[in-house]
């Protein structure tokens, strides 16, 4: 008899592996827009910081330093217009591993509750914490312009539900969600929700918004300094809302070691109380959507610009996603996303990630034929 329980999936960006190769034999090398990994470079003032806080020897405050989180507090009344109590703010090691983690602390809380509610097109890592946490995940269904669609929730669904998780501006498809409909849905079932607004710098579609907009009962934000300030090689970002939440994760978390380094806080410390390099990040991202819409339109491929993020949402003509992965690798050397990445409904869509600078775009252009 077998005793082998869990088998971690191949992760799902490993899967283009075939596709990344051709790309990757053109003279130039590959010109990668699969993953939303920064390119441009952090301001030099914030890794001035980073090398010289001087907290390399002693262990950080896993709930994060006072200076911290009082950026982080004034960036969300600046920013947002939203004001938060500073202990109402916790750090987080980037917010890959809070979306990845917080199912356990949640389930260990309330352990009569089993499921996680995410949007049925979405970061794949909101199904994989469920999944670690031995969950139920569960995808919420999205409408034609892949917003939520709240209603499709079945009352056992809601009834078992640990957290419902949004992220607006949404990836891959850039969509920006009806915020005070999530936060009013989650306490009408007193289901908290746990609000992914990383991509919330980059809003095209009207302002900014967060769903602390609606109050803090109930409700969670997560922040992250990696695409706002191009840091995510120092993994930080906080977490902000329902006081009891808040405090409820970070006593948790501080048990298992989760601490945001000294040297990364100081970092984004000092990038929290800057706004002109984001606002100079916001044009770059802007021209490299527009640049490269413009060079898909011109091989038959219509995008539209998204509501926010810096992400193209791609359909594919015949509908074959991985072909056209494929195609555009061994024609222009440039390696995208198939959209099932992100759940069965995005099967019919790329996903391209303008992270490169536009001289790479450029060259994508002139592979293509169509410079």
């Amino acid at each position: 008899m077998s005793t082998q329980g869990f088998v971690p999936p191949l992760y799902p960006y490993e899967k283009t592996a075939g596709s990344r190769a051709k790309a990757e034999a053109h003279e130039g090398g590959i010109v990668d827009l699969s993953i939303g990994t920064p390119c441009d470079p952090p301001p030099p003032f914030v890794v001035d910081a980073l090398a010289s806080s001087d907290t390399e020897r002693g262990y950080p405050a896993s709930v994060g330093f006072p200076a911290f989180r009082d950026a982080a507090r004034r960036w969300m009344e600046r920013r947002l217009g939203v004001e938060v109590p500073v202990d109402a703010v916790a750090a987080c090691v980037g917010t890959k591993e809070m979306v990845g983690t917080l199912p356990q602390w949640l389930r260990l809380r309330t352990p009569m509750r089993d499921t996680v509610l995410y949007p049925e097109l979405a970061y794949p890592t909101y199904e994989m914490g469920a999944i670690l946490a031995g969950c139920r995940a569960v995808p919420v269904p999205v409408d034609d312009q892949w917003r939520l669609d709240l209603s499709a929730v079945s009352d056992e669904d809601a009834s078992r539900a640990l957290c419902l998780w949004v992220n607006t501006p949404g990836n891959p498809a850039g969509q920006i969600d009806d915020l005070a409909a999530a936060a009013g849905w989650g306490r009408a079932h007193g289901v908290p929700v746990f609000s992914d607004e990383c991509y919330v710098e980059f809003t095209w579609d009207g302002p900014r918004h967060t769903i602390l907009e609606h109050g803090l009962d109930g409700v969670v934000a997560l922040h992250s300094l990696s695409k706002r300030s191009n840091l995510a090689g120092v993994r930080v970002g906080f977490y902000a809302g329902d006081p009891d939440l808040v405090h409820y994760l970070a006593e948790t978390r501080k048990h298992v070691g989760m601490m945001v380094p000294g040297p990364s806080q100081a970092a984004a410390t000092a990038a929290l109380g800057d706004d002109v390099h984001v606002d100079e990040q916001r044009v770059r991202y802007l021209d490299r959507l527009e640049r490269f819409r413009d060079i898909l339109a011109a091989i038959g491929l219509k995008a539209e610009l998204p509501g926010g993020g810096f992400y193209l949402w791609v359909p594919v003509p015949d509908g074959d996603a991985w072909g056209l992965t494929d195609r555009l690798a061994t024609d222009g050397g440039v390696l995208v996303s198939p959209g099932d990445t992100y759940g069965p409904a995005g099967a019919r869509h790329v996903r391209v990630a303008l992270v490169q600078p536009a001289a790479r775009l450029d060259l994508v252009a002139r592979r293509l034929g169509v410079a």
